[in-house]
């Protein structure tokens, strides 16, 4: 495949609080290859939007594209991702790193920011995750 598009979204309620990601690949006429997501239990707002372009790279890694789009909402992971704003926590060094790794698998990658409101299905997988895990989700957290 030449060309693929991976949209990603991470959601986190309370942040930190119970977190999910959502993902989708398409081609360059919109058709989805794939779609999916999974519930991340307690993680941060950011992190859940890492995990989320760690799953869709590894799912795209299964199309073998020449290019791979990368649409995200969230401008910080971007920014980061594109050397342009400084990583200061070190969880999120460490989620860099690894989808740096994962970077070699590709020929191209691009990473670009997108307003929410292009985002909404990646969004509407979030969602949906969060809402069905809701009631199964207990705070382990020691604070």
């Amino acid at each position: 495949m030449e060309k693929v598009f991976l949209y990603t979204d991470g959601g986190s309620r309370n942040n930190p609080g119970p977190a999910a990601t959502g993902f989708l690949i398409k081609t360059e006429s919109g058709q989805t290859l794939r779609k999916g997501g999974k519930f991340l239990g307690q993680a941060t707002n950011n992190e859940a939007e890492y995990y989320a372009l760690l799953g869709g790279l590894q799912e795209a890694k299964e199309f073998r594209p020449q290019q791979l789009e990368c649409f995200l909402d969230s401008s910080l992971v971007v920014n980061q991702l594109n050397g342009r704003f400084k990583i200061k926590e070190a969880r999120l060094k460490e989620l860099i790193f690894a989808v740096k790794k994962l970077e070699t698998e590709f020929i191209t990658v691009r990473y670009n920011y997108i307003p929410r409101e292009k985002n909404k299905e990646a969004d509407v997988i979030v969602n949906q995750i969060l809402d069905e895990q809701a009631g199964n989700f207990k705070n382990t957290s020691l604070l």
